[in-house]
């Protein structure tokens, strides 16, 4: 148990029966009445983001959330399975658990999986990755507005928009938090 006065960004809190990181906090004390905690929680097992207010001084409760970075291996239908490289322990997980981290999965790419009380809630990917482009339209002469983008298609079937500029066969490198093109490689 911990004073609500202490919470920190990226901490772990059990807060009725769901486990929730804190993404932003805010400690408010007003002229008039008590101060209090605003907070934006992310639940770890939903993925949804909520914004709760705390009175100050209440007791909190700690998840212990066990992190593991483990390396994806290959996926047999909705199956997926990584490695831990220390131990070699296979774990494998359902498409259902992964949600739109499926979309970014390589093999080989190194991902942190979260673990509380033996139930893996997320799977935490890298902020950015290098991807091959493996199909994309070529550009068109002319066609050199400012900003102008064209579908391409990474090696993991991921359709996202890039710069007229990148052709197929090329490394660039995707933002994974939102799938969108950073630069190329």
């Amino acid at each position: 148990m911990f004073n609500v006065n202490d919470i920190k960004n990226g901490m772990t809190i059990l807060y009725e029966g769901n486990v929730y990181q804190v993404v932003e906090f805010q400690h408010v004390k007003p002229g008039k009445g008590s101060a209090f905690v605003r907070t934006k929680l992310k639940n770890l097992r939903t993925q949804t983001t909520q914004e709760i207010t705390f009175n100050a001084g209440i007791k909190m409760e700690k998840a212990n959330v066990e992190k593991r970075a483990l390396s994806y291996l290959y996926n047999s239908g909705d199956t997926y399975v990584f490695m831990d490289n220390e131990s070699y322990d296979q774990l494998e997980l359902n498409k259902s658990q992964l949600k739109d981290e499926v979309k970014f999965l390589k093999e080989g790419l190194v991902v942190e999986v979260m673990n509380f009380n033996g139930e893996v809630i997320g799977v935490t990917l890298p902020e950015k990755v290098s991807y091959k482009v493996i199909e994309t339209e070529m550009a068109v002469k002319g066609n050199t507005t400012s900003g102008a983008m064209k579908d391409a298609t990474i090696e993991t079937g991921y359709t996202l928009k890039v710069p007229l500029f990148i052709e197929e066969g090329e490394e660039i490198i995707v933002t994974t938090s939102d799938g969108k093109y950073s630069s190329r490689a």
